[in-house]
C-alpha cells in the first residue's frame, strides 16, 4: 500500500521545511496556548491520509496526532477493517490544539488551512477519510453535516474522499445496535478497506 518512487532530494527538503514552518506557525492565537504543533504521522508513502479536526490534550502533550481515547478506538476501528493504522498518515485541520478541545474557529482553520493543502499536495493520496464534521467540511468546502454524508465517496481534486464518523463522536454514541454510528462505521470500514484493495498500489 505505498506510491512508488515518489520522493527526491527536492520532496524531502519540501516536507523537512514545511514541517519545520508549522512547528513556528505563530498565524493564529493557538500558538499561545499549545505546547506542541502536531504536525501529523504515519507513512509518508501512503495512500490513504487520514484528516481529523484538531489535537487534544494528549495529542498536545506528545505533538503527535490520535494518540489519546479517540486515537485508541481509531486503531480499533481500522483494525476491524484489516486496515493497519501504521500504513496510513494521520493529520488534522488544525496543528495546534484549541483550548478546551473546542471546535476549531473558521479564522484558525483559514491560518491552518495552508499547512494541510501543502501536506496533501506532498503527500498525493489516492484516498482522504475525513474524521467527522470539521474536516468534511472544511476538505469539499459544503454545509451538509457528516450524519449526512458519512459513507459516501467524493472526489476532490482527483482524490477519493470518503466521510466517516470521527472516533470521539463514536465514544459518546456507546450503541452497537443496528443503525447506530458504531455500527455504521464497522460498515464503512470495511467499504474503505474494499476501496484501497480496489485501487492497489
Amino acid at each position: 500500500m505505498t506510491n512508488k518512487n515518489k520522493h527526491d532530494a527536492a520532496w524531502e527538503s519540501a516536507w523537512k521545511d514545511l514541517k519545520a514552518r508549522v512547528g513556528e506557525c505563530q498565524k493564529c492565537d493557538l500558538c499561545r496556548t499549545r505546547t506542541n504543533t502536531v504536525f501529523g504521522q504515519g507513512n509518508i508513502d501512503s495512500p490513504l491520509v487520514f484528516v481529523g479536526e484538531g489535537p487534544g490534550a494528549e495529542e498536545d502533550e506528545s505533538g503527535l496526532a490520535f494518540v489519546g481515547r479517540a486515537g485508541q478506538l481509531l486503531t480499533k476501528i481500522l483494525s476491524s477493517g484489516d486496515i493497519d493504522r501504521e500504513s496510513a498518515f494521520i493529520a488534522n485541520v488544525v496543528k495546534c490544539r484549541p483550548p478546551e478541545n473546542r471546535t476549531p474557529l473558521p479564522e484558525e482553520m483559514m491560518a491552518c488551512g495552508d499547512w494541510l493543502e501543502a501536506q496533501l499536495l506532498l503527500l498525493r493520496p489516492k484516498i482522504v477519510v475525513c474524521l467527522g464534521n470539521v474536516a468534511l467540511k472544511w476538505i469539499l468546502k459544503t454545509t451538509e453535516g457528516i450524519t449526512a454524508l458519512r459513507g459516501r465517496w467524493f472526489d476532490w481534486r482527483g482524490i477519493q474522499v470518503f466521510a466517516m464518523f470521527h472516533p470521539s463522536f463514536l465514544l459518546r454514541n456507546d450503541s452497537r445496535s443496528k443503525g447506530s454510528p458504531k455500527d455504521l462505521t464497522w460498515h464503512d470500514v470495511q467499504d474503505l478497506k474494499k476501496r484501497l484493495v480496489s485501487i492497489g498500489d
